[in-house]
């Protein structure tokens, strides 16, 4: 199991302070913070995939495309970049589709109202929404499949299981 922002490491801690404003970055310089997140798990990935393990990723490449392409990153230099650097393909993404007013309010509660700059930004989510759509609909970079996180969590759970 991995998740991303990784904050427990050195480039995670860096994505953290720019997520709670206290640095700013270009768009370039934000897409290549998240890249190098996960990039620096790609020898784990590798060794873990040739013992045949399942890896599951709480977040991976294709949510840095959602939100750094949003933003104004080229998302045909996004996918090159993916190429050149040989990253590990995801199997299976699985998109949990919720509306912005939904994710803010379950964030808020599990935050206790201590929101990142994507988190509060209502119009941000509603606009990344609709790019996770249109990723999942083009079959960016691996298989898609979208599930209404809406739905109680053991049912959004079971659907997830199944795919799995």
């Amino acid at each position: 199991m991995l998740s991303y922002p990784d904050y427990k490491g050195p480039i995670g801690d860096v994505i953290q302070k720019y997520l709670y404003k206290k640095y700013n970055f270009s768009k370039e310089v934000q897409f290549l913070l998240y890249f190098a997140d996960f990039l620096k798990d790609k020898t784990r990935i590798q060794q873990w995939l040739s013992e045949g393990r399942t890896i599951i990723a709480d977040r991976y490449f294709t949510s840095t495309i959602a939100y750094q392409c949003l933003d104004g990153f080229s998302l045909k230099r996004a996918i090159q970049i993916s190429k050149l650097f040989n990253l590990v393909r995801p199997d299976l993404v699985i998109y949990l589709a919720i509306s912005a007013e939904i994710s803010i309010e379950r964030k808020y509660k599990e935050k206790a109202g201590k929101l990142d700059r994507h988190e509060e930004d209502k119009k941000f989510l509603e606009n990344l929404a609709r790019f996770y759509k249109d990723l999942a609909k083009e079959q960016i970079l691996a298989k898609w499949t979208v599930i209404n996180g809406e739905l109680p969590i053991e049912e959004v759970f079971t659907q997830i299981k199944k795919l799995v």
